[in-house]
Order: C-alpha cells, then sequence, then structure tokens
C-alpha cells in the first residue's frame, strides 16, 4: 500500500465535509521562512488577515514577531488579547469605528495600536477624540493600487497639517502595492521600485521638514521580498498569505518558497453521469470572487469544475462513475484569505490526524469592543 500523502489524514472519517485543515508544522516552517525573507522579526509586520486566529497569531508570537498589521476592529483586539506589542489598523478608521479603536487603545494599554489616515478631515476627527495620549498614525499612500491612500507628492502637506493636530501623532507611512502580482520577478521589481521610489521622496520631504524619523511599511506577499531588500532604510514589509499559502499564488510566483498548510476536504455527494459528479463545496465554502477554478485538487488535475451554488460544486472528470458519493477530495483553495473567513473553526492535523480545532477568532465584526 503507497504511503499516504502529506495531506491525507487517517481519521477523516470523524470529520465532517466540508472542512478546511490546518498544517501546523508547516504554518510555523511558513513563519521561520518569512522572518529570513524578511531580514529579522524587526523588518518583518504580517497582516493577520489571511488566518484571523488567536492560536496562528500565538505561533507568530513564539517565532518573536511583535508588530502586526490587520484590517478589522475585530482582528486588531485578537492581536491585544494575545499579547501583540505594536498593532496597525491598516483600515480607513470612519464613523463609530473611530470611538471602537479609542477603547482599544484604554482596554489593551500594553499594546501599541496605530491606523492609517488619507485626508485631513479623517485626521481631525481622530486628533478631536480625546485619548490618553497622541494616537499614532501612519499616512497611508496611493503608490498605483487605486484603492485607498493619498498621492505621495500630497502626503508632504498633510503631514504638516497633521503636526498642528494635538491629538496624533505621524510616526510613518504606508504604501500597500497589491495590484503588483507579475510572475517574472524582474517585472515584478521594477514595479514595485517605481512605487517604493515614490514613498520614498515623500519621506524624505516629511523627515526634512519635521525632523524626525518616519517607518515605511511597504508592499504585500507578491512583493515581499523586494522591499525586504532595502538594507538599511526603515523599511517593514507586511506579507499576509504567505502563512498558509494558497493555489493562485503558488501559480503565479513560483519564487517565493513557502508551502501550502491549510487545505479543504470535501466529498462527493452525487455522480451524474459517465463524466459528471458533484462535492459538498459550494461558494459558502470556498472563496467564490475568481473566475473557476476555484479550488485545485491534488490527486484530480483532470477535473474541470464547471458548476457552483451554495452549497454544491459540478465537477467533470472522465470515468466519473470510478468515484462513488462519500469518497474524499483534498483541495488547496486560489484564494485563501476570504476562504478562512467562510469557516467558524478549522481542524488541526499533525501526523497525519486531526488532533484540535481552532476557532477563527476574528471572522466575526466585534469580539468586545
Amino acid at each position: 500500500m503507497p504511503a499516504p500523502n502529506w495531506y491525507t489524514i487517517q481519521n477523516a472519517d470523524e470529520i465532517d465535509s466540508p472542512s478546511l485543515l490546518i498544517y501546523p508544522e508547516r504554518v510555523k516552517k511558513n513563519i521561520q521562512t518569512a522572518i529570513r525573507l524578511a531580514g529579522g522579526v524587526d523588518r518583518l509586520r504580517p497582516h493577520v488577515k489571511t488566518h484571523k486566529m488567536a492560536a496562528v497569531t500565538q505561533l507568530m508570537l513564539e517565532a518573536g514577531i511583535y508588530q502586526f498589521k490587520c484590517a478589522t476592529i475585530a482582528e486588531a483586539e485578537m492581536l491585544a488579547q494575545a499579547g501583540a506589542a505594536d498593532v496597525l489598523l491598516a483600515y480607513p478608521v470612519v464613523g463609530p469605528k473611530i470611538a471602537r479603536l479609542f477603547t482599544l487603545t484604554t482596554t489593551y494599554p500594553a499594546t501599541r495600536f496605530a491606523c492609517l489616515i488619507d485626508n485631513l478631515a479623517t485626521a481631525r476627527q481622530l486628533a478631536d477624540t480625546v485619548g490618553t495620549a497622541p494616537l499614532s498614525v501612519y499616512i497611508d499612500l496611493n503608490v498605483g493600487m487605486g484603492r485607498t491612500g493619498i498621492s505621495p507628492t500630497d502626503a508632504v502637506q498633510l503631514a504638516a497639517d497633521c503636526a498642528d493636530l494635538p491629538g496624533i501623532n505621524v510616526v510613518g507611512l504606508h504604501g500597500y502595492d497589491g495590484h503588483i502580482r507579475d510572475t517574472d520577478v524582474a517585472t515584478r521589481t521594477t514595479h514595485a521600485d517605481a512605487g517604493y521610489a515614490q514613498a520614498l521622496a515623500a519621506r524624505q520631504a516629511i523627515e526634512q521638514a519635521q525632523q524626525k524619523p518616519l517607518t515605511l511599511i511597504m508592499g504585500g506577499t507578491p512583493t515581499s521580498t523586494i522591499h525586504a531588500n532595502r538594507n538599511g532604510e526603515r523599511v517593514q514589509t507586511s506579507p499576509g498569505t504567505f502563512v498558509f499559502w494558497d493555489a493562485g499564488y503558488a501559480e503565479l510566483l513560483p519564487d517565493l518558497p513557502y508551502d501550502i498548510a491549510a487545505v479543504l476536504l470535501t466529498r462527493v455527494i452525487s455522480v451524474i453521469d459517465d463524466t459528471t459528479l458533484t462535492l459538498d463545496l459550494g461558494h459558502k465554502s470556498v472563496a467564490a470572487e475568481n473566475p473557476q477554478p476555484r479550488a485545485l485538487f491534488f490527486d484530480h488535475p483532470d477535473g474541470q469544475l464547471t458548476g457552483q451554488s451554495e452549497e454544491h460544486l459540478v465537477v467533470k472528470l472522465p470515468k466519473a462513475r470510478q468515484h462513488v458519493p462519500g469518497e474524499i477530495w483534498y483541495g488547496v483553495p486560489k484564494h485563501i484569505c476570504p476562504t478562512v473567513a467562510l469557516y467558524e473553526s478549522v481542524k488541526v492535523v499533525e501526523n497525519g490526524l486531526v488532533t484540535d480545532t481552532w476557532p477563527v477568532t476574528a471572522r466575526v465584526r466585534k469580539l468586545t469592543i
């Protein structure tokens, strides 16, 4: 009998489907790889929006990581509860989120919180909120993503205006270049360098005007290694997907040495005809924002995903009748981040056995604050 593959679990009959399986030894390896590629923990600020789990946060803390990036108040609170020293809420803070953020700062005083700003109106609202100390903020730069952020050339004036607001303290700049996803490393580097040049020019101008050093946070997973090589330039990188990896980035970014650490377990629920079967892996079980294939199956590379609804995934493949209802398939999601958010908890696999369950702590919009 052939040896089982690394992703195969021996007690699969006890696991309902669909389930998301996490392999902690692979997660730990990916964390160490990220630290090495960043040049040390001081230059790494991982984004937790991929995993959203207190258990994975703990693995990062045990590896020496102390500064993090997140996208929601719930993620920020999860990090604070875990004991993270430095948390950047990398998302525009408006409306009730302003009060929630300041409540975080008083509830968890051991954690240094910061957020992004890209306009003076928001900066004033933050500054006007009463806090025990000035709130640290990073100016968000639009270096080509076109989603949030101020033009780097306009950031100098925004920083000057913020200097007159005693309730906030500009401590750095943030430039996310998630639009850069070129497979060719040279092309990816050229594009990343162009955005970095804009951010660096803004930082130099602001530092010269205000006579204080600013941290620069650049990039996500695709450009993280490029920005990590900017030695001596006070740059932090903030990859997120690296912790679990996925089929999308494995295909797009073959130069990055991360391992798949999250696998979907699904089952055949119906064999329709000679070339068609259905799995219990619908929109509610794997991220559906991308075109098919939304998952790749290790043992069935010839399967073509032809239809999907909320709880069903239709697959075309030769000799479908060789498969039977209840048969287990293992697959890798195309996009792991929103896939994780579809699950209340994940199954932890060690030595071929599911041994534990980890809650997806911050998939909710609110923990306590």
